[in-house]
């Protein structure tokens, strides 16, 4: 969540800045959310989000360094 409030904080508004945010919050709700729900008991099948949410996550912080690069 720190990176979502830097993209806020840092960068100036953009479709790169906002493509990071909504990248990043993806990412940690499909991966966190993945994890927790599988230590909880969830079907293992919910397993198959985690590296969704890894890729989001990567593709959330390339975004944002490209935002900061245009700014």
């Amino acid at each position: 969540m720190i990176a979502v409030g830097l993209c806020a904080a840092i960068v100036p508004d953009g479709p790169w800045l906002r493509a990071a945010g909504a990248l990043l919050l993806a990412g940690i709700v499909l991966f966190s959310g993945s994890l927790y729900a599988l230590a909880l008991g969830a079907p293992k099948g919910l397993g198959a989000l985690t590296p969704l949410g890894g890729i989001s996550l990567i593709l959330g912080w390339v975004a944002l360094v490209v935002a900061m690069l245009r700014a």
